[in-house]
């Protein structure tokens, strides 16, 4: 199937994406477009529904092309079925939801969140072990009033926002039995998991900076590029009420301002998608990444908790048989019962353990990628403005020269 060939590849800045395609037709593929954002409803209960293409010869797929109708709360309902069923796996974040209502409409904060959709969705579908899901399948094929019904009954992983509440008082809890010596936590001791770990975390903290001063980068751009256009407005006034060769220099100055002014927009839109968004993709994916590990966490500690009841269990067993009582049977058929338990979370810690490894290989060699081509996006469009706003003012220093030697 599909390969995973980098996020950069489905950006675009137009309303379609550039999916994946088969290399022929002889051989399967899967390629999924999110496209047409259009806004649905009024007040509240307005949203954002997407048109999702997918073209594919699979022979899981009721057809060759299937058009259908989602909205964000679907993606959602995929990333959370993929989550709780690929333990070990990265699966792909999701664009955050915007709080600011004046935002959630914008023209730009659609087109990106489509953007990041459609990326989402197909490193699903290049994924060798995601794209085999049902759940994809369902997602990309099955009708609104289907989708609707599934995602009334899972909502996502925090069913509402008072489990997510929940989540943190029993985290903050368990920190307190431990810092208070009533509970010491288990945890792996093996080293390469805690270089792992503290790769990820420092890995968040460097992208969350770079990220945030990108975003001061796009903001300058804009606020250079509006004070050009304000400050050529006035420059042509100013020549036009001066009618000579210093009032032909001023309007040529304001004209020029005003066409750098377009420039600096346009190169503010471009590293806005080339170069911040895809920096912020990748903290969401880290974010992700560090879901896993508490996911690994948790198995290990399922894992050893089974354990220690299960020597708890064998000694009360062995106790039961030496006084030859009549609960030996009970206590026999619980003990087998738990026995498999513990079995299967060994088995299921050693899988995480595996994909997890295999994983992150995967990781750094798409971020090696990925941020390679982000990075030199940016040195190549800032190399370009910065040509295009010396050329522009070289060109106006003869006029100026003459007015100022005359």
């Amino acid at each position: 199937m599909v390969t995973f060939e980098g996020m950069e590849q489905h950006r675009t800045s137009s309303g379609s994406s550039q999916s994946p395609r088969s290399p022929s037709s002889s051989q399967p593929f899967l390629s999924v477009s999110v496209t047409d954002p259009v806004k649905l409803g009024n007040g509240v209960q307005a949203y954002i529904s997407y048109r999702v293409i997918t073209k594919t010869n699979c022979p899981e797929y009721q057809g060759p092309e299937k058009i259908v109708i989602r909205r964000y709360s679907d993606f959602v309902w995929l990333r959370d079925r993929l989550f709780e069923k690929y333990k070990g796996i990265f699966i792909p974040p999701l664009p955050e939801k915007s709080a600011v209502e004046k935002f959630r409409f914008s023209a730009e904060f659609i087109e990106m969140r489509r953007q990041a959709l459609d990326v989402f969705v197909n490193r699903i579908a290049a994924h060798h072990e995601l794209q085999q899901s049902e759940d994809l399948r369902t997602f990309l094929q099955a009708e609104e009033e289907t989708m609707e019904r599934l995602r009334s009954h899972e909502t996502g992983i925090f069913k509402k926002p008072s489990d997510l509440m929940q989540i943190f008082k029993d985290v903050q809890s368990k920190v307190s039995d431990v810092v208070l010596g009533k509970e010491k936590p288990v945890e792996e001791s093996d080293p390469e998991y805690e270089k792992l770990k503290h790769y990820i975390f420092e890995l968040e903290n460097h992208l969350a900076e770079a990220q945030k001063h990108a975003y001061r980068l796009v903001k300058r751009h804009r606020e250079l590029g509006q004070s050009l256009s304000d400050f050529g407005k006035a420059v042509k006034l100013l020549g036009a009420s001066e009618g000579n060769a210093l009032g032909k220099a001023f309007s040529e100055l304001g004209i020029k301002s005003e066409i750098l002014s377009v420039k600096l927009q346009k190169e503010a839109q471009q590293l806005l998608m080339s170069f911040e968004e895809p920096l912020k993709d990748y903290v969401r994916a880290v974010q992700s990444i560090k879901a896993t590990i508490a996911e690994r966490a948790n198995a290990f500690r399922r894992q050893c908790e089974l354990a220690e009841t299960m020597k708890l269990k064998e000694i009360n067993l062995d106790k039961l048989m030496l006084i030859r009582s009549d609960k030996v049977a009970e206590a026999e058929r619980e003990y087998h019962e738990l026995k498999a338990e513990s079995e299967q979370a060994t088995k299921t810690f050693g899988t995480i353990v595996k994909l997890m490894n295999e994983e992150i290989g995967r990781f750094q060699e798409q971020k090696t990628l990925d941020m390679g081509i982000a990075f030199h996006e940016f040195a190549k469009g800032q190399a370009r403005l910065a040509n295009g706003i010396a050329d522009a003012w070289r060109s106006l220093l003869p006029k100026l020269e003459a007015c100022s030697s005359s």
